[in-house]
């Protein structure tokens, strides 16, 4: 397949593009505000779109991988992230806060159980969230397999460069020779800097980085600047954050608390070519938790919009609506 046609072949898997018909900000504290919207059956099963990063955002494609005549879709912006205020913000930010953060949404929307969908660190949020509410959750479908363990976060920093040889040069070149050795650390210290001139080229050296390993071909860059410098400082502040702070979560704690939501119907998606999220991740998870379905998808890296995973995506969450039905 060529370059062209991947790039077509995804949207074409898709349901048509949908616009919400409501949205809303909720004030979670004294700092943070988070933006919400809902589409699709007002009247439907509820499900929840759990977005990536941690510091990523929603965009108009995440509402489009579910029948929309079936779903009430809800979709949100974690704290810091996309249209949620302040941006790139990382005070109170923490994996407790965006479980409580999820929960005070659900029932700001009154409903009572939804579906939990979530990719990369939305696979992570999404199985912290339905061990500490497993009676709210009616399934998940899962993509791209994350549980921030110490492991998974060194591959990410110096592991990638045995496959990206090149991306990960570029992306330890980006700091001086002397702070090479200490790559999250120096990175952390440089995204954290209040000065615009300081953490936005380190936010977008990271970007670079994690961009360039994403897809199974490579894809050119898109986007305007000033949405694309937003977008990298909030992702690589965040998850520099979220690193330098082991997710906030226990080493193994996801792994062990598979035992709370072996109940539930789940589907596992995963692109065996995933060089940010390696396999070897989900087939931990899916071991542990053999009702999973798992589908390792033979042609697709990382991204949600690789052909195959969207593909699989899709038919997940059709097959997982003849259950909750």
């Amino acid at each position: 397949m060529n370059d062209a046609a991947r790039r077509a072949a995804p949207d074409a898997a898709l349901f048509p593009d949908l616009d919400p018909y409501a949205s809303g900000r909720i004030a979670l504290d004294r700092v943070h505000t988070m933006h919400w919207e809902t589409c699709g059956n007002p009247a439907g099963v509820p499900l929840v779109f759990l977005h990536g990063g941690p510091g990523g955002g929603c965009l108009p494609h995440h509402r489009r991988y579910y029948d929309p005549s079936f779903w009430n879709i809800v979709l949100y912006d974690q704290r810091g992230c996309g249209r949620s205020t302040p941006l790139a913000s990382l005070a109170d930010n923490t994996t407790p806060h965006l479980v409580a953060d999820l929960e005070r949404l659900r029932e700001a929307l009154r409903i009572d159980r939804w579906l939990v969908f979530g990719g990369s660190w939305g696979s992570t949020l999404a199985l912290a969230y339905a061990q500490a509410h497993p009676q709210r959750v009616l399934g998940l479908v899962l993509r791209g397999i994350f549980l921030a363990t110490a492991r998974e976060i060194d591959w990410f920093m110096h592991g990638i460069g045995n496959v990206f040889p090149e991306a990960w040069r570029a992306f330890a070149s980006y700091l001086p020779p002397s702070e090479r050795g200490t790559l999250l650390a120096s990175y952390y210290r440089r995204l954290t800097d209040p000065d615009p001139a300081v953490h936005l080229p380190a936010a977008q050296a990271w970007d670079r980085y994690e961009g360039a390993c994403s897809t199974l071909l490579p894809q050119p860059e898109s986007g305007a600047k000033l949405d694309s410098d937003q977008a990298a400082l909030a992702i690589a502040r965040i998850e520099a954050h979220y690193f330098v702070n082991e997710g906030f979560l226990r080493e193994g704690e996801l792994i062990a608390g598979v035992p709370r939501i072996r109940h539930l119907p789940c589907t596992i998606v995963q692109g065996r070519y995933d060089i940010v999220c390696p396999p070897i991740t989900a087939d931990t998870l899916a071991r542990a938790w053999p009702e999973a379905e798992y589908v390792v998808v033979p042609d697709a890296g990382h991204s949600v919009r690789e052909p195959g995973i969207t593909r699989e995506l899709v038919a997940a969450v059709r097959r997982m609506q003849q259950r909750v039905a």
